[in-house]
């Protein structure tokens, strides 16, 4: 009998597309562990789709270029199912939350739309059940050595310029004893990476434990067997915990790695931002941080071509940029986005100059990135293999995030690794944003 039932259920195949950031994938994790629980056969991004196949599109609403790439490959998945290609067209994810009836009004051939927070009455589309039992199950569509790992959902930050509490809603953490069962269940499965993440991993706990409790959380996973890295995400300045950096020194499972989106450090733009901090608190802030944590690789990422920035506001971020000298840098253009409060400035930087602005932030990071990188050579890191890609088998420091931050190459025809072990290698050269090294026992 139960036989019978996964046959008839296989021949619906649903087939997940993830568009943006690392919530998203962790979202469309959930969504295929509850698949997978249902008995439906659930796969990831497929090349090669079926007439009978569910598509589930899982968007992104971000920026301007995030959500052009949401709506294409919308089109694109529309088209196939009136060609006769695919069998239904499920659009959920932080596009449909924030652009839901514009959608359905401008798109009108997908099967239904559902927001970030809908995961039930998607399930119930396809004939399928949220399953509690199922909590912190997931499908990961990254290599099971590491995982996303979301501990809180939404932000109750201010910024001007951010639709995500518009798309996320409000702050809501994940209980620890939730999210100390899920590690468990990863760790069991092989995974040896948790990369913590969140709109603002600092603020975790102040709604559900009435203080911010990420040190205690920190400590909990910690603890956990199999877990060798635990990475830090999305860190917000303002109201830092510092207590969670006496946890980094105590745990050598937790990594020396803190993302910091700083976005810029003008006081001018940093109160038009909202971003409850001022210049000089932000370098105090960083300076301490490295201080009290020795050899802490900080990353940050900026934002030029926000409303009113004048050229003196954008050398007074280059001049810091040369001066902090990050380790790693994003720097992204400004996206004059609808209901929120910078929306109501006059978006005044050209784009060209947005973009000319952030190439010149980008160029700076790259000489920061090659000089920090040259300091390494001779020196031996614990590298967690990813990939092979080619002749090299390709891994990561402690120091770098999966696909934002520096790799370590380790020629394939002189050493052997497996993906998902830990190695230590002697770096021998080093490029812009690449270490090539060789193992040593």
């Amino acid at each position: 009998m139960e036989s019978k039932y996964k046959s008839v259920k296989s021949k619906q195949r649903v087939n997940v597309v993830t568009l943006g950031c690392s919530k998203n994938t962790y979202d469309s994790e959930i969504l295929m562990g509850q698949l997978k629980g249902n008995l439906f056969d659930v796969v990831h991004e497929a090349e090669k789709v079926g007439k009978d196949d569910i598509i589930v599109i899982n968007t992104c609403g971000f920026i301007d270029n995030a959500k052009q790439e949401s709506i294409d490959t919308i089109l694109q998945y529309s088209e196939l199912k009136d060609q006769g290609k695919v069998g239904k067209v499920i659009v959920t994810g932080c596009l449909s939350e924030r652009y839901k009836p514009e959608l359905e009004a401008e798109i009108t051939n997908v099967d239904a739309y559902f927001g970030t927070n809908d995961l039930q009455n998607l399930l119930t589309s396809i004939g399928a059940n949220y399953k509690h039992e199922l909590i912190g199950e997931r499908l990961l569509t990254t290599p099971s050595h590491f995982a996303y790992f979301k501990i809180a959902e939404g932000c109750n930050r201010p910024c001007s310029f951010c639709a995500i509490p518009l798309m996320r809603g409000k702050h809501l953490t994940t209980p620890i004893e939730d999210l100390v069962k899920a590690a468990e269940k990863l760790a069991k499965n092989g995974t040896k990476e948790l990369i913590l993440i969140a709109q603002d991993l600092t603020y975790y706990g102040l709604d559900l434990y009435g203080k911010r409790n990420l040190d205690e959380l920190l400590r909990r996973i910690s603890d956990v067997n199999g877990i060798e890295w635990i990475r830090l995400q999305y860190a917000y300045p303002s109201g830092f915990p510092m207590e969670i950096l006496d946890v980094m020194n105590e745990r050598d499972n937790i990594c020396k790695y803190m993302d910091m989106p700083l976005q810029h450090i003008s006081d001018n733009m940093l109160k038009s931002m909202r971003r409850g901090i001022t210049k000089q608190k932000t370098i105090d802030l960083v300076n301490e941080i490295r201080d009290r944590v020795p050899g802490i690789a900080m990353r940050t990422t900026l934002i030029t071509g926000y409303p009113g920035e004048t050229e003196r506001d954008f050398e007074e971020m280059q001049q810091w940029v040369e001066e902090t000298k990050f380790d790693r840098l994003g720097c992204f253009t400004y996206s004059h986005e609808e209901k929120t409060h910078a929306h109501s400035l006059i978006d005044d930087v050209p784009e060209e100059v947005k973009q000319e602005r952030a190439d010149a932030i980008m160029e700076i990071q790259q000489e920061i990135s090659f000089e920090k990188n040259q300091e390494k050579i001779g020196n031996t890191y614990k590298v967690l293999i990813d990939k092979k890609d080619g002749q090299y088998f390709v891994g990561r420091t402690e120091y770098d995030s999966p696909e934002v931050d520096n790799e370590v190459l380790i020629d394939a025809a002189i050493d052997y690794a497996t993906v998902g072990s830990f190695v230590n290698v002697k770096i021998d050269t080093a490029e812009d944003f690449d270490l090539y090294g060789h193992i040593v026992k």
